[in-house]
């Protein structure tokens, strides 16, 4: 039996499979991520999922597929990438942030449990980048939420850090600082 490298038709055929698999890839990665940036999920999903197929080990790939299932609210498809994916590449910010944001879903329905998966995943996230953008901010928001207003502030601390031009943090800071730091009574 003859290798590839012996027979210079086989050789070029495996050449060409190569190549047009990574066209593929990196064809269907981007018009996906440029569905996915302009806010049309339920499209870029098929050229997402077809990019993860042909690349499961790609973070990027499943970096958009995994947006593009929290956006589309499918939060339990995103987490079952997004698990997998920082198993594989453990110290890649982003795909916490949307690891963070798949675990938690809804904010307005998250349970206890979700709610503090997604502070874990963002916390990592932090470790990682601790520049993060808008990771502090949104730990901030779930700290509030739960009511744990001294974790909440400390988080809000760190989102202008971050980001000085943060208003949203800034005003979310001063207001539960002012309500925390009020005398009861």
């Amino acid at each position: 039996m003859r290798s590839s490298s012996d027979d210079p038709e086989q050789a070029r055929l495996d050449a060409w499979l190569r190549e047009r698999h990574e066209k593929q890839f990196r064809d269907s990665l981007t018009q996906g991520t440029q569905l996915l940036s302009q806010r049309r999920p339920d499209d870029a999903l098929p050229f997402l999922e077809r990019a993860h197929k042909l690349k499961p080990d790609h973070p990027d790939a499943a970096l958009n597929l995994g947006g593009a299932y929290i956006m589309a609210g499918k939060y339990a498809l995103a987490v079952s990438v997004l698990e997998v994916a920082v198993e594989r590449h453990p110290d890649y910010a982003q795909l916490w942030i949307n690891l963070g944001a798949a675990y938690l879903g809804n904010p307005a329905t998250a349970t206890d449990d979700r709610q503090r998966r997604a502070l874990a995943a963002f916390q990592r996230a932090l470790d990682i980048d601790p520049l993060a953008h808008n990771v502090a901010y949104n730990m901030g928001l779930i700290y509030r939420d739960r009511g744990e207003i001294a974790q909440a502030i400390a988080a809000f601390r760190q989102a202008v850090l971050a980001d000085p031009n943060d208003r949203d943090a800034w005003r979310l800071l001063e207001r539960l600082s002012a309500t925390f730091d009020r005398p009861l009574g």
